[in-house]
């Protein structure tokens, strides 16, 4: 919700309207980014604090805070990204946690990815929808939820992306028996630099049931990560090649934190059950405040259904994942999307895209 300014009157009304604004009292962080706005051809506006800012706040294009701000006034639109210096380390994602904030750059390093990022802020496409998919508690079925739901939207005629989000999840490609489709995997990008151009990535992206995906490779070697900066590029560029992105986030904080802030929308999976609610109570303090909705896996339980655990969680339902006998067998077999055929997964998934969708083909949304 963003909140209700005062008119603004005198010489600030009659201003053009800046398309980028800086709230930083940081020299050096402020020459950074006027640097890089500079060299993209962009509008900046630069103040020192919130004070300073409201005015201007809703009214521009994106809203970066240096790592000198450590709160802005409830109810205030989130800023686009918290932008700091290396050396921050770890803070400056504690920060953007706090503040709401979607995205975090830290400069020099990422200077080519920020430029590229506010470029995108004024394209008039936003992109496809990025849809994130995390479990409430262990083996919930987070990634057999993402695949089907990839699945169902490429068989409505969807252009879709299935992003593997968890270097430790042993390599989706092999719950779909996919490892040796050509194309890239996330080790192939870790020396990616620069801005990523979508038709290439779209072009270099192995394909399986319908849809294409980006995945670890189902190995025990060793596996470089890609820097942050590449990941966000990854993302910003399919998002911009498919009309759905669908993240298996995985468990971990850390997937969460690299992840989660691309998204649009989240899914959380898990059971039925009074300790999987409390699970997803905690889970949900450390994702981002965007749209997060729930889905229940399985047959309600004893004392749960899921209307009561969507209730108990605090997020509206999104759907009901079936339990159908031979899904945990088939994840280990690669044969999960031949079960991904079935009505009642087809059921589970045009449920789950008709209330998450936005307008995407084939869904009512």
């Amino acid at each position: 919700m963003r909140r209700h300014q005062q008119p603004v009157s005198g010489p600030e009304a009659a201003a053009p309207r800046a398309e980028v604004l800086l709230v930083t009292g940081f020299e050096v962080l402020r020459a950074e980014v006027e640097r890089i706005v500079a060299a993209g051809g962009g509008r900046l506006r630069c103040v020192t604090d919130t004070a300073e800012a409201w005015p201007f706040w809703d009214r521009s294009l994106a809203v970066l805070v240096g790592s000198d701000i450590r709160e802005i006034p409830p109810r205030w639109r989130v800023p686009a990204a918290v932008v700091g210096l290396s050396g921050e380390g770890d803070s400056l994602w504690h920060l953007a946690a706090a503040l709401g904030a979607q995205r975090v750059a830290v400069l020099p390093d990422a200077a080519v990815w920020l430029a590229e990022f506010l470029s995108g802020t004024r394209a008039p496409d936003a992109g496809g929808l990025v849809l994130g998919v995390i479990g409430g508690c262990g083996g919930a079925g987070a990634t057999t939820s993402g695949i089907w739901i990839a699945q169902v939207a490429a068989g409505l005629g969807i252009s879709v992306l299935l992003v593997d989000g968890d270097p430790w999840g042993g390599g989706l490609e092999l719950a779909i028996a996919a490892e040796e489709s050509p194309g890239l995997r996330w080790p192939d990008l870790a020396a990616a630099s620069g801005g990523i151009d979508p038709d290439q990535l779209s072009q270099s992206m192995p394909v399986a049931g319908g849809f294409a995906f980006l995945s670890w490779r189902g190995s025990r070697e060793r596996q470089q990560s890609p820097p942050q900066p590449t990941v966000s590029g990854v993302m910003e560029a399919a998002r911009r090649a498919y009309e759905l992105v669908v993240v298996d986030i995985g468990r971990s904080v850390g997937s969460a934190q690299v992840f989660g802030w691309d998204c649009d929308r989240l899914l959380l999976v898990a059971p039925a059950q009074l300790k999987a609610a409390v699970s997803c109570a905690r889970l949900l303090q450390e994702l981002p405040p965007i749209d997060i909705g729930l889905v229940v896996r399985g047959k309600a339980g004893p004392s749960f259904d899921a209307d009561t655990m969507a209730e108990a969680v605090g997020i509206p339902l999104r759907g009901v994942l079936p339990e159908i006998r031979g899904t945990s067998a088939a994840m280990e077999t690669g044969t999960l999307l031949q079960i991904g055929r079935r009505r009642p997964v087809e059921r589970f998934a045009t449920t789950v895209l008709d209330l998450v969708g936005d307008h995407l083909p084939g869904t009512s949304a």
